[in-house]
């Protein structure tokens, strides 16, 4: 491990890169899940502390929002630092962090612990997708991005199966004790394997802190996020409304802040160079929509089959799996395809998802005083193929030009998008959800007739904004192939520990 070479890896791919890239997964999965399977212990944390639904609620938005207030700082701090000490410094943190959770007390003591899980999450996702951008050929990127689009799937769906199995069996009566605790023997696994297994890319010491760029970009995104994640609770509120308002200004001021340290040949937290590539832009703002399209979706629909028709956390989160079964066909389409059609995949991908989700709609709209688990299994089949295809073109796409000394930062803005999209979806999907809930109701229907007009009110968001994704793929630059003439000084061979 101390020996470097100068193999061409932009050409060649790194020896040990499909056994680095189930190890980068691996910590992926930890992290996405942790996301989707606190959703389903939340009634035990509730009678375990007395909590208010209040501390409830942050349970969960603790760790969005630290998660997503981290990603930018912590990718750039990866291309400073290298990224796989960064990784297995976040898995050692992320393990500890949850050990505490499982340990914890009291609400607020779960809550800190949520906030610091957060921000260790955040130092594992950016080295992710920088570390596959570095490892693999290009003409490999496609299978390595497509995977991840297969683990961040199986991680939203294996969440509630995963938390109803633990809950349920409440070993040594630890009960929702173990939704956390079991990530603890996964990121030994993950830190052992990783440091025999993962490439030691350089570093690039040149790069240092933007202290300005971090808080402008952490204000944003305090203010977009916080607002989106406490704006249902509360009722919505004119205050709320102004912090996402202000989020646009300190956007704008971010972009200028960046532009004026790079006159200054000063590093920026987020280059311009990135801000001024089309694919990247317009990158950002379709991950930002694929995400609230596809993560609005889960949590209307579990709670139209929990509280609806009385499905346990087990079931639903079953009746869901041919979702996940999907994103699996779809990275085994994609293998086949290549590197070939890549914008025509995005809105193939685009309009699967949003015709699965039609297709749901009209089967929920005929739904009586039951509805069978298999119902929904093919419209959920066909979109977790599009989820796929969507997710895994976006991020090839949007990172194709790239330079590796910003692949952590370009990362770790994807996720940030990524992270802000599934707010923004959860919070507008619930949104139509319950208000067509609440409106249905007063109107005399009988309870399942509501439900069904909440699920089938939101799938109109769900359905319409990967409709609109599929639009705006239509201006994307079709990514150069692989063995392209690169442009000077970006995709150049990295030194890489053999």
């Amino acid at each position: 491990m101390n020996q470097t070479t100068k193999t061409p890896i932009d050409h060649e791919g790194h020896p040990d890169r499909w056994k680095a890239l189930l190890v980068l997964l691996t910590g992926g999965f930890m992290n996405i899940m942790d996301i989707s399977v606190v959703n389903v212990a939340l009634p035990a944390l509730q009678s375990a502390f007395s909590a208010t639904p209040s501390q409830i609620e942050w349970v969960a938005a603790a760790y969005v929002l630290a998660f997503a207030l981290g990603l930018l700082p912590l990718g750039r701090l990866g291309d400073r630092l290298g990224r796989k000490a960064l990784f297995l410094y976040g898995i050692a943190a992320f393990s500890l962090l949850s050990a505490l959770c499982g340990m914890a007390t009291s609400m607020n003591m779960l809550i800190l612990a949520r906030v610091l899980q957060g921000i260790s999450a955040a130092m594992i996702m950016p080295q992710i997708l920088a570390s596959v951008q570095v490892i693999f050929a290009p003409r490999e990127r496609v299978h390595a991005f497509s995977y991840f689009g297969l683990s961040a799937g199986l991680a939203s769906i294996a969440g509630p199966i995963l938390g109803g199995l633990l809950i349920g069996a409440n070993l040594f009566d630890m009960g929702w004790r173990w939704i956390f605790l079991v990530n603890v023997p996964i990121g030994l696994i993950v830190i052992l394997v990783g440091a025999k297994i993962l490439p030691a890319i350089a570093g690039h010491p040149d790069v240092r802190n933007d202290w300005g760029g971090i808080v402008i970009a952490a204000l944003a995104v305090f203010c977009l996020c916080f607002s989106l994640v406490e704006g249902h609770s509360l009722g919505w509120p004119d205050w709320t409304f102004a912090m996402m308002a202000l989020a646009l200004p300190l956007a704008i001021a971010f972009s200028f802040h960046e532009k004026w340290r790079e006159r200054r040949a000063r590093s920026q937290v987020l280059p311009t160079s990135l801000l001024a590539n089309l694919n990247f832009s317009l990158g950002s703002v379709l991950i930002t929509a694929v995400f609230a399209g596809s993560m609005g979706a889960f949590l209307p629909i579990a709670l139209f089959l929990q509280q609806g028709f009385d499905y346990t956390a087990l079931k639903a989160g079953l009746t869901m799996a041919p979702f996940a079964i999907g994103v699996l066909v779809g990275s085994q389409i994609l293998r086949l395809l290549g590197n070939r059609h890549m914008k025509a995949r995005l809105i193939v991908g685009a309009i699967a998802y949003s015709a699965g989700m039609a297709v749901m709609r009209h089967i929920v709209g005929g739904v009586g005083d039951a509805i069978h688990p298999l119902a929904f299994g093919l419209p959920l089949f066909v979109s977790g193929i599009g989820m796929n295809f969507a997710i895994s073109t976006v991020m090839r796409t949007a990172l194709a030009d790239v330079p590796h000394k910003d692949a952590g930062s370009a990362s770790g803005a994807l996720q940030t998008f990524q992270n802000l999209g599934s707010a923004f979806g959860i919070a507008i999907a619930g949104q139509l959800y319950f208000s067509a809930l609440d409106s249905a109701f007063a109107a005399g229907q009988s309870r399942h007739a509501a439900f069904v007009a909440g699920l089938e009110t939101s799938l109109i968001f769900n359905i319409a904004i990967l409709a609109a994704v599929a639009l705006l793929a239509l201006v994307m630059r079709e990514p150069p192939a692989p063995g392209h003439a690169e442009r000077p000084g970006e995709n150049r061979p990295v030194p890489v520990e053999a």
